[in-house]
């Protein structure tokens, strides 16, 4: 089969590699879409201690099943599936509490276990049996379907900040997954304003129909979420971007006994941020971060997908063949769209 191996950092080259076989316990899955994720150009660039090289990456996936082992049950060849990215070892002490996205282990498929920029993805028995695996529907197409995955990530992060009917919630970022964020939370019945550094990405997330939208680059954007929220701040303010000062600035901006979601990670040089915690203490607020995704989220994103709740093809702005890989990194790491699809 053809597949996209990581070899060296910067250096990814399509190559002919053998076709995974099932064992009695594991699935075949023919992949036909494929998102690129910000954490597949981190790899891509920088490497990642639980990524040993050659490695296939790629973990926001879908496709179809064209081989299953004699102990499966739950799937058969035919079967439209896609694929979420954190996988449970299903034992450690964070797992049997149901919160195995922070197993220690952290398994997840383009990490430890071979990912999907390839013709064919083999899903193991830790996969199979732990992992987010779920159906599709027949009128979902395969690159709605492989974006899940982030939406899992979304639900997961919006469940930890509590957010409920009537709340103003703040979005600052504006990329794909802020603007998943942004859907997900007007469905939720918040009102939503979004913050963003640059102009032309508000402009095209303004189809999204947000209360306010905020361009942190020509003006306050505290000042202007006070203004918005009669000087009091908001409810939640979720922090989706790789920038030191949006968290500095969600402090300010979050209303007393807020919750305040550092959604998005940090550089590992830029990692330690100056806040004024006497801020935390006096508006006694409730700050948190969120991480990758349950199983269980996966299985509600595959849902609102299927329902048709959540259109995810708005946030799919450029598709690349297998063989125009690195492009479409590039694309992505550009930030010239949003999401960035991949069709073996």
């Amino acid at each position: 089969m053809k597949a996209a191996v990581l070899e060296q950092l910067e250096r990814m080259a399509l190559k002919e590699v053998p076709t995974p076989e099932v064992d009695a316990d594991s699935i075949l899955m023919k992949v036909e879409a494929v998102g690129i994720c910000g954490s597949d150009i981190r790899i891509y660039r920088h490497g990642n201690s639980r990524v040993q090289l050659p490695q296939i990456l790629g973990h926001e996936a879908a496709g179809s099943v064209v081989a299953v082992g004699a102990n499966v049950t739950r799937f058969s060849v035919g079967d439209r599936i896609c694929l979420g990215a954190d996988v449970p070892c299903g034992e450690c002490v964070f797992c049997e509490a149901g919160i195995g996205n922070n197993c220690q282990i952290n398994y997840a498929m383009g990490y430890q276990f071979a990912g999907s920029f390839a013709e064919y993805v083999l899903l193991n028995k830790m996969v199979v049996n732990y992992g987010p695996i779920h159906k599709i529907g027949d009128g979902i197409s395969y690159e709605e379907a492989a974006l899940a995955e982030p939406l899992a990530c979304v639900l997961n992060g919006l469940e930890l900040s509590q957010v409920k009917l009537g709340d103003t919630v703040v979005v600052i970022g504006a990329g794909p997954i802020g603007m998943m964020l942004v859907e997900v939370a007007m469905k939720m019945g918040a009102r939503v304003l979004l913050v963003n550094r640059s102009r032309p990405r508000l402009e095209i997330a303004k189809r999204l129909g947000a209360a306010a939208y905020i361009c942190s680059g020509d003006e306050d954007a505290v000042q202007r979420v006070l203004d918005e929220t009669g000087g009091l701040g908001a409810d939640v303010v979720i922090t989706c971007n790789p920038s030191p000062e949006s968290q500095v600035d969600a402090i300010r901006m979050a209303k007393n006994r807020a919750r305040v979601n550092f959604f998005g990670g940090l550089p590992k040089d830029r990692a330690i941020v100056p806040l004024d915690t006497n801020l935390i203490h006096y508006k006694e607020l409730f700050v948190h971060g969120a991480h990758g995704s349950l199983p269980r989220h996966h299985q509600q994103a595959v849902e609102l997908i299927n329902n048709g709740i959540i259109d995810m093809s708005k946030f799919i702005s450029h598709r690349f063949p297998l063989e125009r890989i690195e492009e479409a990194i590039r694309v992505a790491e550009s930030h010239e769209g949003l999401r960035v699809i991949v069709n073996p």
